[in-house]
C-alpha cells in the first residue's frame, strides 16, 4: 500500500466499480484485492499522457487465494483487462476513472458460464453448497 501513499493525493477521488473519496477509503477498497490475489501483477499495455490526464490500458493477473466480493477462493489464475483515465496534479493522482472486464473476471472464477465453452462441471443454476470443491459462486435461479 506504500505505492498508493506515494502516488495518490490524500483527497483522491475514485470512480469505477466503487466510488471512493480519500486515500484511506481507496486503500480500504483495494486492500481486499491484494488479500484475495496475493500474487497480483499489473502490466501497463498502453499509456497516453495529455495535459493533466493519463490514459492507461492494463492487464492484471493473479491467483484467487482468498475471499473477495462474496466469492470463496477458487485457486484459479485469472487475467483481467481494463482501462483507466487518471487526472494528475502536483505529481499525484487526484482523480481516477477505472473500467474493468468484470464479466470476464467472474467467468474465469467459474461463477458464470462462458458462451461457447464448457463450464467445467459447474452448474450456475444451482446454489453452492459451500463445501470444498463446490465452485458454484452465485445462483441464477429465480426464487
Amino acid at each position: 500500500m506504500a505505492v498508493v501513499d506515494e502516488t495518490c493525493a490524500a483527497d483522491v477521488v475514485v470512480h469505477g466499480i466503487t466510488e471512493s473519496t480519500g486515500i484511506d477509503d481507496y486503500k480500504r477498497f483495494i486492500g481486499p484485492v491484494y488479500d484475495a490475489f496475493p500474487d497480483k501483477h499489473a502490466i501497463l499495455d498502453d499509456m497516453i499522457v495529455e495535459g493533466d490526464k493519463v490514459a492507461i490500458r492494463f492487464t492484471e493477473t493473479g491467483t484467487h487465494k482468498g475471499a473477495y466480493m462474496g466469492f470463496s477462493p477458487t485457486y484459479r489464475k485469472v487475467t483481467i483487462r481494463g482501462v483507466e483515465i487518471d487526472r494528475v496534479a502536483g505529481g499525484r493522482f487526484v482523480e481516477i476513472w477505472s473500467a474493468v472486464d468484470t464479466l470476464g473476471f467472474v467467468q474465469q472464477l467459474g461463477s458464470m458460464p462462458t458462451p461457447g465453452k464448457e463450464s467445467g462441471g459447474i452448474d450456475p443454476r444451482r446454489q453452492g453448497s459451500g463445501k470444498p470443491g463446490d465452485r458454484t459462486l452465485i445462483s441464477l435461479e429465480n426464487k
